[in-house]
């Protein structure tokens, strides 16, 4: 579980800007109890398969997910998760009431890139991400594009052969 020599300081500021800040905190967790915590959720957590919508057809989502509501019945919540949360929130000082897990299981395993459904976000709070277990490269860029001029796309296909015929609008297809 190595992590280059760069993130074996203090906190690093990887973004701060208009639209947010981003940190990486290495060794949030000793190596010890980020190995056991990650034995333990392996086991304990009931991963679920999902599929979802892709563009016109139905995918199996690669990767597999669990979900904990860290303010309702903690009972329900593996300890250490509970104590991950609290750990969390003592350091960004805001008191998380939701974990979402994902286990990645191999090189095949992944997500897309995207953004979180801010609906479902309540706005001026962050997020919080601890990984455990293999290290993997996770890039971060910006939504916004620069701001670009007009272009013409011109795609050149082989079709099958078919009568050509001119359209209403004096086109050949």
């Amino acid at each position: 579980m190595g992590q280059l020599a760069l993130f074996d300081s203090a906190d690093l500021v990887l973004v701060d800007d208009e639209r947010g800040r981003v940190t990486y905190t290495p060794r949030f967790v000793d190596e010890e109890t980020a190995a056991a915590w990650f034995a333990s959720l392996r086991t304990d957590v009931s991963w679920q398969s999902q599929r979802r919508q892709m563009y016109d057809r139905e995918v199996d989502v690669p990767r597999l997910i669990g979900h904990y509501r860290l303010d309702e019945s903690p009972d329900n919540v593996p300890a250490i998760i509970s104590d991950g949360a609290s750990r969390v929130a003592t350091m960004v000082g805001v008191p998380f009431n939701s974990v979402g897990l994902n286990l990645y299981r191999d090189g095949r395993d992944s997500v897309a890139p995207h953004n979180d459904h801010l609906y479902e976000l309540r706005e001026g709070f962050p997020i919080a991400l601890l990984s455990l277990g293999a290290t993997r490269r996770m890039t971060i860029r910006a939504k916004a594009a620069d701001a670009v001029g007009e272009r013409i796309s011109l795609a050149f296909r082989v079709r099958p052969d078919r009568p050509t015929r001119k359209s209403a609008a004096g086109h050949y297809r």
